[in-house]
């Protein structure tokens, strides 16, 4: 119904186009009863408002940005995408990706200059740019609200969503200690990746709590990417008493140690079980298809625009520390088994 206009919806719901106009934009001034009216009608009827008079009639371009460190990891990028324009499309916002492509660009008057010309209303935050103090605090000089997904540190400096990759990565180190597996590698992500350090944290404590001593050569370095994940693989099964089982902190990387064991004419996961972390589209593709923790990414991403856009014109909104906390779970594929 794209004919659809505000003076209709206003005629149906029985109130003034300014009710409207106001309920539309999240204003104050509009009952909660008199709220829920107008949405139910403007969901119903597909109302989809104009951007840019919208943003003529008032002070918001509409625009919420999303900023990534880098791209590299093509799952979650694409994930965090489909999730913040799921909660964009629903309050009538669009979506625009901004990339910090290195530490040493985009920084100072650039990453000033680009925010600027974007004109965004709002910014949902992606690991590592969320734990970047050089970034927020350019961000907080502009003035402009941001909700965090998943950072690491100073989690009173704004609302945030996360999910606890601490625990996960300890239930899937107990599922394999629980298979009978003993000798258990780990392949880290990025230093400067939050989320690498709380898998790795998690992995740790599953292990002390068993009372095994984790040898030093059974944790190699990865950067989330899949041939990062084939070195490290190597690595491990090179080991003079190599590991029974590996868990990549990510599944592109344990897409390269699957690689790794098939070089080595390894089985998987006869000789070798191989579990990861995200349950992307890899997950499932893969044969055998991969055990790992299901990150809820795009939900994550939602619930992180979902809070930004709740949050125009609230004064109080870089103030609160409001918190989500989203589950995950673990999904048995055919790449681990009992030792």
């Amino acid at each position: 119904m794209s004919d659809i206009t505000i003076v209709d919806i206003a005629k149906q719901a029985g109130v003034s186009i300014k009710t409207v106009s106001r309920v539309i934009n999240r204003e104050e001034g509009v009952g909660p009863a008199t709220r829920a009216r107008v949405e139910d009608l403007i969901e119903k009827l597909g109302y989809r408002p104009n951007v840019s008079a919208r943003s003529l009639s008032s002070r918001r371009s509409y625009l919420i940005g999303v900023v990534f460190m880098r791209v590299g990891a093509y799952h979650y990028v694409g994930e965090v995408q489909v999730g913040a324009m799921r909660a964009c499309r629903r309050a009538g916002y669009h979506m625009v990706i901004e990339q910090v492509d290195d530490p040493g660009q985009a920084r100072g008057p650039g990453l000033e200059q680009a925010l600027k010309a974007g004109r965004f209303d709002g910014l949902v935050l992606t690991p590592p740019v969320c734990d970047d103090p050089e970034i927020l605090a350019i961000i907080e000089a502009q003035g402009l609200s941001y909700v965090r997904v998943a950072p690491d540190r100073d989690f009173g400096r704004s609302p945030y969503v996360f999910m606890d990759d601490q625990q996960a990565a300890h239930d899937m180190t107990a599922r394999l200690w629980d298979l009978g597996h003993r000798r258990i590698g780990f392949i880290d992500g990025p230093a400067d990746h939050g989320s690498a350090r709380r898998r790795r944290e998690g992995y740790m404590t599953a292990m002390a709590e068993r009372g095994a001593r984790v040898k030093p050569e059974w944790i190699a370095p990865g950067d989330f990417m899949p041939l990062s994940g084939l070195e490290a693989g190597d690595r491990l099964l090179g080991l003079s008493e190599p590991p029974t089982a590996i868990f990549a902190a990510n599944d592109s990387m344990a897409m390269g140690v699957l690689s790794a064991a098939s070089k080595r004419g390894l089985s998987v996961p006869g000789d070798l079980s191989v579990v990861g972390f995200d349950d992307g589209p890899l997950a499932e593709s893969s044969w055998p298809g991969l055990t790992t923790v299901h990150q809820p990414i795009a939900e994550m991403a939602e619930a992180a625009t979902e809070m930004l856009i709740e949050g125009f014109g609230d004064p109080r909104f870089r103030s609160r520390t409001a918190a989500r906390q989203l589950d995950y779970h673990i999904v048995e594929r055919g790449s681990s088994t009992s030792r």
